[in-house]
């Protein structure tokens, strides 16, 4: 979500750059040359028409519901597009600490890749949930989902987390395929 709000933002900015700088040349043309009207955007024309325009029309209150309407959806991804900070335990009531889900992951992914037998493993979280997908050539699903469960726990436990987060294990055993 935060990528989409930062390439909105990216968008809307050049837009305005763009208008900005049309206005600014219709603006230079008009005082250099007040007689020839217009350089590039037809104003006089659209005043005209801006000037036949009523609240009452259909077409005036259609525009208007469908900016109401993008407003929402951008303030509604604004606001979903806030940061998801793990909160760890506070050292000193004046300071409060916060990491990120991607160290979280780290430290996740490393304790697991370090376990006997986890030929690879990829670790996402939130400040919800860990999730751990390992895999493995020589263990079966039972018997490595149920140590890496451990450990996950374990690591989450030895940190100073202010909420423990759920965590899942998935692990992909070519053992369990051939059977």
């Amino acid at each position: 979500m935060r990528i989409l709000v930062r390439v909105l933002a990216g968008l809307f900015g050049l837009g305005l750059a763009v208008v900005g700088a049309l206005l600014a040349v219709e603006v230079v043309w008009a005082w250099l040359s007040p007689a020839d009207g217009p350089l590039l955007v037809p104003w006089p024309r659209w005043r005209a028409r801006l000037d036949e325009l009523t609240w009452q029309r259909a077409e005036v209150r259609l525009v208007a519901g469908a900016l109401v309407g993008v407003g929402l959806v951008l303030l509604l991804i604004a606001a979903t597009a806030r940061r998801r900070d793990v909160r760890l335990r506070e050292p000193a009531a004046e300071v409060s600490v916060i990491t990120s889900p991607r160290s979280l992951a780290r430290i996740v992914g490393q304790r697991v890749r370090a376990q006997d037998n986890v030929t690879s493993a990829s670790v996402t979280a939130t400040p919800k949930t860990i999730r751990v997908r390992a895999a493995s050539r020589l263990e079966t699903d039972a018997q490595l989902r149920s140590r890496l469960l451990d450990v996950v726990k374990a690591t989450v436990d030895d940190l100073p987390l202010v909420r423990a987060p759920r965590v899942r294990v998935v692990v992909i055993s070519p053992r369990d395929r051939h059977r």
